[in-house]
């Protein structure tokens, strides 16, 4: 399940997604515009920055911007990097694999199914790019940031 800090991370890169490029963004505004909590925000941002996903610069005129361009950034690398592996279970994972102590990995039909998860999450969130995720149609959806033309 994706958490808050996931959920929250994916909010504030469409939101900066939707800046023209260059603009930098206040954690606060980001905050507000999604109902983020800032110091919880503050964090989120610092680890998308850490992990090259975001810009920032830091004064008066500071603030966060993405780093590279928002067709570039992929979803699957986005979750992976806040929640951790997209696998249901330690035994399926293939970045953070554990073996399983209860089961014959070999015979485990629980293993087989939450392969086919993982594999199926990996192919739909590693070729999703932030791009197709802001310009997709939201219709029943509030928009997030209105910019001046």
């Amino acid at each position: 399940m994706l958490t808050k800090k996931g959920k929250y991370g994916l909010k504030a890169l469409i939101y900066l997604a939707q800046m023209p490029v260059g603009r930098l963004a206040f954690v606060n505004d980001i905050a507000v515009a999604n109902n983020i909590p800032k110091k919880f925000l503050e964090a989120i941002l610092g680890e998308l920055r850490n992990a090259g996903f975001l810009l920032s610069r830091k004064g008066k005129d500071g603030g966060y911007r993405l780093a590279k361009p928002a067709a570039e950034i992929k979803i699957g690398h986005v979750i992976r990097v806040l929640d951790g592996p997209l696998a249901p279970i330690a035994c399926a994972s293939r970045t953070q694999y554990r073996r399983c102590d209860d089961c014959d990995e070999v015979t485990c039909q629980v293993r087989h199914m939450m392969l086919e998860v993982r594999q199926s999450m990996s192919d739909l969130l590693d070729n999703r790019s932030l791009a197709s995720m802001r310009d997709s149609a939201n219709d029943d959806l509030p928009c997030i940031i209105k910019l001046d033309a």
